[in-house]
């Protein structure tokens, strides 16, 4: 397996970029310098991430998402 996250990734097992082995491997990431930790999903090519808004649920029952523009920076945690 790589040492680098891939470029986009997401949370939702309904995803067509969900990948439960590397969500595993426990991935945080760094958007605009700042460690995100309500990430669902990102994109680093395209540098945007998709937030989660607190518990707030849509229709479906799935999070509430709010997508946001700038640096992006995935990394895998030690430990």
């Amino acid at each position: 397996m790589s040492e680098t996250p891939p470029d986009r990734l997401s949370t939702n097992p309904d995803s067509p970029y969900y990948d439960a082995d590397v969500l595993a491997r426990n991935v945080g990431v760094r958007f605009r310098g700042e460690e995100k930790t309500n990430v669902d999903e990102y994109c680093v090519s395209e540098g945007w991430v998709r937030l989660a808004l607190g518990d707030k649920r849509d229709r479906h029952g799935r999070p509430l998402t709010m997508k946001l523009n700038g640096a992006v920076e995935p990394y895998f945690r030690q430990g």
